[in-house]
C-alpha cells in the first residue's frame, strides 16, 4: 500500500467504537437475563471473534446495521460448544472468555490465528488455577490452544475459590479475567495490580448489575473486588469512539501542517486515555468539546490542530493507559523536537508483535534517529523524516501508525500488508483519505 504525503488534513470523523468495550459489551450480555442492545459497537475482525465464540456457545446475536442484539440465557446459560472456539487474533477475546469458561461445566479448548498462539497466556492461566480450574496449555509452551476444565466429566460445575491476586503487570487482561471468573467463586475475589489499568470492565458489570469495588493505594497500586453474583441484567450500552483509534487521527492533525480536525465522540476515560497527556506535554493543541458521561464512559469531542511538537519522557503509571498508543507517540516524537525517552513498557514486546522491536525497524526505515532499549527507546526528533517501506509484521496498530508518518514525511512511503488494519478499523485508510487535501 502507497501513501504520499499531504497538503494539510481538515474535516470531522467519528472513530469507531471502543474495542475494549465492544468485547465486554458481547461478554456480558451474554452473561446476563435479558436482551442487552449495544450501538456504535465496533464491527473489526477482534470484536466479531468474541460474536463468534459465544454464538458457538448458544448465544443469539443479531448484528443488524445500527445495532446489535444479545440476547443473554444468564450466568449459568452457555451451552458445550461443538468444536474448539476460534479466537482469531484476539488476546482480548482469549485472556477474558477463560476467566468465564473456568466456571462451566464443560470441557472446551481455545485456539486462533498463528500470532495469537504464540503470545503468553501464563499470565492468566496462573491465577485461574491457583482460583481451580483445570486450564492447560496444549503445547506446553504457556501459549493457546488453551483446554479449560478439560479433566472434568461433562455436566460437573468446577468449584472455584476466591483469591487475592497480586499481579506482577498492570494489565486490564489478567485482572478482568480473575473478576469475571470471580463471578462464581465461593467468595469475595481481589485483584491487585501496580498501578491501575484501564477500568471498563469494572465500569460495566457494575452497570450489569454484579458488585465491584476498586481502591487505589497510597503507593499508587490499585486492589479491584468482586462479590459472586446471582446474575446479570441486560442493559443498553452506546460505545464511545475507540480512544486508541483516534489517536492516529490526533497525531496526523498535529503533524501534518494547517491541518485542523474535530474528532467526534471519544472515549476519555482516564486509564485509557493517557496519550491525551502525552500531547499536552508534548505541546498539543486539543480542545475537548461537549463532554459528557451518559453511558457510564466519559466522552468528548475533540478539536486538535496543528502544533509544534516537543519531546518530552513517558514512563511509570501512565503506561498502562497508553500501551496500545506508543507506536503513534514514538512517530509523533519523531517529528518533535528534542528527544523522547519512553520506558517502563516492557509490555510492548508481549503484543501482536514486539512493538519495541517493531516500531523502532520502522523508524529507522523512515531515517529517524532511534536507539530501543529494554522497556522502551529513544527517539531523538527533529530531523527530517523520509518515506521508506515499513513492514507491518501484520499489526494492525504498526500499520496505522506509520501510515500517519507517511502522510507528514518527505516522499513517498509503502506499508506492507496494510490490510490488517481490518482487525481494529476495516474503515481506516478510507476515512483518512476523505480528510487529506
Amino acid at each position: 500500500m502507497q501513501i504520499q504525503p499531504v497538503k494539510q488534513l481538515r474535516g470531522e470523523v467519528s472513530v469507531p467504537g471502543d474495542k475494549s468495550i465492544s468485547h465486554r459489551s458481547i461478554m456480558f450480555g451474554a452473561l446476563a437475563k435479558g436482551t442487552t442492545e449495544i450501538t456504535h459497537f465496533l464491527h473489526g475482525a477482534d470484536c466479531l471473534s468474541t460474536i463468534g465464540c459465544f454464538r458457538a456457545m448458544g448465544i443469539n446475536i443479531e448484528d443488524t446495521p445500527d445495532r446489535i442484539l444479545v440476547h443473554g440465557k444468564g450466568l449459568h446459560g452457555l451451552s458445550e460448544p461443538s468444536s474448539f472456539l476460534d479466537v482469531g487474533n484476539s488476546g482480548t477475546t482469549t485472556r477474558l472468555i477463560s476467566g468465564i469458561l473456568s466456571s462451566q461445566p464443560f470441557a472446551t479448548t481455545l485456539s486462533g490465528d498463528a500470532s495469537l498462539n504464540s503470545r503468553p497466556m501464563k499470565r492468566i492461566m496462573e491465577p485461574l488455577g491457583m482460583m481451580g480450574a483445570d486450564i492447560l496449555s496444549q503445547n506446553g509452551n504457556g501459549c493457546a490452544p488453551l483446554l479449560i476444565n478439560s479433566l472434568l466429566p461433562t455436566g460437573q460445575n468446577p468449584s472455584l475459590h476466591a483469591i487475592h491476586y497480586h499481579s506482577k503487570v498492570a494489565s486490564a487482561q489478567v485482572k478482568s479475567s480473575v473478576l469475571l471468573a470471580g463471578l462464581y467463586a465461593d467468595g469475595l475475589t481481589l485483584v491487585t495490580e501496580p498501578v491501575l489499568s484501564r477500568n471498563h470492565t469494572e465500569l460495566m458489570l457494575n452497570g450489569f448489575g454484579a458488585n465491584v469495588q476498586t481502591e487505589v493505594h497510597s503507593d499508587g497500586s490499585a486492589t479491584a473486588s468482586i462479590l459472586p453474583c446471582e446474575e446479570l441484567y441486560g442493559q443498553k450500552i452506546l460505545v464511545p469512539g475507540d480512544i486508541s483509534s483516534a489517536a492516529y487521527f490526533i497525531a496526523a492533525a498535529l503533524l501534518v501542517p494547517g491541518s485542523e480536525l474535530l474528532i467526534k465522540n471519544v472515549g476519555t476515560n482516564p486509564t485509557r486515555a493517557g496519550i491525551l497527556e502525552v500531547c499536552r506535554a508534548m505541546g498539543a493543541d486539543i480542545t475537548y468539546l461537549n463532554e459528557n458521561r451518559d453511558s457510564g464512559e466519559p466522552t468528548a469531542d475533540l478539536l486538535v490542530r496543528t502544533s509544534t511538537l516537543h519531546g518530552t519522557t513517558v514512563e511509570g503509571a501512565i503506561i498502562p493507559t497508553l500501551i496500545d498508543e506508543i507506536p503513534m507517540i514514538a512517530v509523533m516524537a519523531a517529528f518533535a523536537e528534542g528527544t523522547t525517552i519512553i520506558r517502563d513498557a516492557a509490555e510492548l514486546k508481549v503484543k501482536e508483535t514486539d512493538r519495541i522491536k517493531t516500531t523502532t525497524e520502522g523508524l529507522l526505515a523512515m531515517g529517524v534517529d532511534v536507539t530501543p532499549t529494554d522497556d522502551g527507546m529513544i527517539i531523538r526528533g527533529g530531523n527530517p523524516v523520509h518515506g521508506g517501506q515499513i513492514n507491518s509484521y501484520l499489526d494492525h496498530r504498526i500499520a496505522m501508525a506509520f501510515s500517519i508518518a507517511a502522510l507528514a514525511a518527505e516522499g513517498n512511503t509503502e506499508i506492507q500488508d496494510g490490510q490488517c488494519v481490518d482487525v481494529s478499523y476495516p474503515s481506516f485508510f478510507t476515512e483518512l483519505h476523505s480528510l487529506s487535501l
